[in-house]
This record gives C-alpha cells, structure tokens and sequence, in this order.
C-alpha cells in the first residue's frame, strides 16, 4: 500500500493569533507535519528542514523570512503585511526568470472577503464614486489593511481605461489615505476582528458590498488551500483569488493562476486580515 507524502511545515510567527491558528491546522491535517515553530526573532536556520514555510510574523521581519526560504529552495506562504508592490518586486527577481518554487503571498485568507473584493472590481467600471472603509481590531499595527490595497488595486486594474476615481479633497488628512486612487479609511476599534465596505456613488443610488470576518475560523479553508497549493505553484502568486476558480472575470487578475503573475499587493497582518 502507498503511503502518502507527508509535508513538513515550519510556522514563523507561531506565537501570534495566526500563527497559533496555523500550526494548529497543520498538527490536525492529515499530510502535513509541524517541525518548527519559530518566533518573529527566532534563529531562521530552524526552518531549514521543512518542506514548507509560513510566513505570520511582522513587516520588518517577513522579508528576511522570505529571502532565507528562497535561499534553501523551501515554497512559502507569506501572511504578514507589508508586501508592497516594490517589495513584491525583490521577491520575483530573487526568484529568477525560471522560478523553482513558489511563494504565496495571501491578503486575505477569507473566501467571502475575496469574493466582496472581486465584486467590487467588477462594480468599478460602473461608478466613478468608490470608497473603502475597513475596520480591525485595535491591536492590528498597520494601515490601511492588506486587502483594502488589494481590493483598491484591482479597482484601479477595472478602470485603467476609465481613469482615476471621482475623489474630492484629498487635500485633506481626513479623506483618507489614497491607494491606485481610492481613499481608503481605517478603523481601528476593541471588538471588531475585521470588517471591510466597498461604497460605489451614483447618479441617485449607493451600491455597498460589505464583509465582515466574526472569527479566525472564517480563514482556516484558505489557509489549507495555500498549504496544499504552494508546492505545487512556481514564483510569486498574491492573492486567494488566485488560488480559486471563482467563475468571475476579475479585472486585473491572472488570468494563469499556475504561473505567480498577479496584481502587486500587501499581505494581511499577522492578527488577522
């Protein structure tokens, strides 16, 4: 009888909420087998036995992590915010033009929130009026959220023909932080674990598309799909959407999820996304 392959899995950031979440899906997974569990100042060479890698650490340290993964050829799958377009950018160089792994970098691990942000992208060509407020939990350090410039970039990628959308006084700190040119507004509030809406303005109506994360189970689908993708993929990927066959024309996205083309973007924090 054939036995199945087993995936060994280091968690870096195994401390914090996500990280806790992670390793206690591996450990629960049939096929996957916890080796390490490192913190954000751990010493990385504890990674260098593992099949996988994933990434719940801090902006200033996730980088390091990638790099270290990419140097000893181990896919990862990155969870940490900061992942700008230009640091997206590093990482598809250090890959090369013939990339031997892949690495994931996942705004959001939510299926629902994918889905909203899809929706919105294909509302975008409809309205020149769009907004994102999102709301996390007070603890979350960065701003705006990983899936907020995620969705803003897709809006962008929706209406590059179009032009930029209808923002008026921007000028003013109160408006909001512009991302591809949508204002995006950030809550930071005690109760809230993650909440984004997506507001369209038009001539006499407000279309809002609205998701709320209630708890961290609403992440673990897409945290399984990331683990049992990653081996399989080659270069960079961003974004579940990627990872899914959600029957929808995204505008902006890869049209070839296998091959890690998709929009730049900034990964969820390592609390929640």
């Amino acid at each position: 009888m054939q036995h199945r392959a087993v995936s060994r899995v280091a968690v870096v950031g195994a401390t914090g909420k996500m990280g806790r979440l992670a390793c206690r899906l591996v450990e629960e997974t049939d096929g996957f087998e916890l080796v390490a569990e490192l913190g954000s100042s751990s010493d990385l060479a504890e990674l260098e036995g593992a099949d996988i890698v994933v990434d719940f650490t801090l902006p200033q340290v996730s980088p390091r992590v990638v790099e270290r993964a990419i140097a000893h050829g181990i896919p990862v799958v990155v969870g940490t915010s900061g992942w700008s377009g230009e640091r997206i950018e590093t990482v598809r160089r250090a890959l090369g033009a013939a990339p031997a792994i892949g690495v994931l970098i996942i705004p959001n691990f939510s299926v629902g929130s994918v889905l909203a942000t899809a929706f919105a992208a294909l509302a975008a060509r409809f309205y020149d009026s769009i907004e994102i407020v999102e709301a996390h939990s007070a603890g979350k350090v960065d701003s705006p959220s990983g899936t907020a410039v995620r969705t803003a970039e897709l809006i962008g990628a929706a209406r590059s023909e179009l032009g930029p959308v209808a923002a008026p006084h921007t000028d003013q700190r109160a408006r909001g932080q512009q991302v591809a040119s949508v204002p995006v507004h950030s809550l930071r509030l005690q109760g809230v674990v993650a909440r984004q809406s997506v507001l369209l303005g038009g001539t006499g109506e407000v279309l809002e598309l609205r998701h709320e994360t209630t708890s961290a189970a609403a992440y673990e689908a897409g945290i399984l799909l990331a683990l049992r993708e990653v081996r399989s993929r080659r270069g960079v990927v961003v974004g579940l959407d990627s990872l899914l066959d959600l029957g929808l024309p995204v505008p902006g996205a890869p049209t070839t999820p296998a091959v890690g083309d998709a929009p730049s973007g900034q990964a969820a924090t390592a609390t929640s996304a």
